[in-house]
């Protein structure tokens, strides 16, 4: 029997918007019954993932082109996207950020990976730090970690009291409220879910204790969880480019309206 060719197997298109499949529903959490290694809305399989993914490039190039040229030209106007990765260590944020957003400009792109915070930050309020890094108009801005740290480690390392933060999943869910009212498009927050964690083993039920308090409190209508399973890396890279492509894809972006005479500026460059 003759082998079935690549060309004969190829995947089929996408029948429903990950933005869909991979949002957290509103309500009780049950960690267990998140699947690290599964694969909802690819059409392919393992070998279609690396032209799949680039696949995504064009039109993500395109798009964010144009984000950047509405923050150019209107900052007033203009939205900007943040991208928040939160997950445990080993759970593939790194990864996300090299092949999923390197797709894209890096221009038009900030990224900031929060560590532990300095003297300085801790003699500010939490989200002081976090306020700081926000992209501006017609950027993309990608978290690694974030704000959610003050009510994940924090948690679980008892850092400050519970009195402390235990107030703050309203405070996030107010401050993240205000962002999309500022234009910030906060659509996209992912939870990279991989229970191949070594560092933090010991403490792995506190941890998923505390996520599941996150996911449950802060998975707000503007602001949404979607959880990408990690464990299958060429699953985990198209699936965040995906959702990129599909949240500006919402955005409806469009070039800028030229401030000068289009055709005289064409003859002037042909004639040049």
């Amino acid at each position: 029997m003759a082998k079935k060719s690549r060309i004969d197997s190829a995947p089929g298109p996408i029948t429903e918007p990950l933005t869909k499949l991979l949002r957290l529903p509103a309500g009780p959490v049950e960690m267990a019954a998140l699947d690290p290694a599964a694969t909802p809305g690819f059409p392919g399989d393992k070998h279609d993932a690396p032209a799949m993914t680039e696949a995504l490039a064009p039109e993500l190039s395109d798009l964010q082109e144009r984000l950047f040229a509405t923050g150019r030209a209107n900052e007033a106007v203009s939205k900007k996207i943040l991208v928040v990765l939160q997950g445990m260590d080993t759970s593939g944020k790194g990864g996300v950020i090299r092949h999923a957003i390197g797709m894209v400009d890096p221009q038009g792109v900030k990224i900031k990976a929060f560590k532990a915070p300095t003297e300085d930050e801790r003699s500010h309020a939490y989200l002081w730090r976090i306020e700081r890094e926000l992209p501006p108009s017609g950027m993309i801005g990608i978290f690694d970690r974030s704000h959610y740290e003050d009510v994940l480690v924090v948690r679980v390392r008892s850092l400050v009291e519970k009195s402390v933060w235990s107030k703050r999943y309203d405070e996030i869910n107010a401050w993240e409220a205000n962002l999309i009212e500022q234009g910030m498009v906060d659509e996209t927050k992912y939870w990279k879910y991989n229970p191949g964690d070594v560092d933090e083993r010991a403490l792995w039920p506190a941890y998923m204790e505390a996520y599941q308090a996150v996911l449950e409190r802060c998975n707000t209508e503007g602001a949404p969880w979607y959880v990408v399973p990690a464990d299958r890396k060429w699953y985990r890279n198209w699936a965040v480019a995906q959702l990129l492509v599909e949240h500006m894809r919402a955005l409806d972006l469009r070039w800028p309206v030229a401030d000068f005479d289009v055709e005289k500026e064409r003859a002037r460059v042909a004639a040049s």
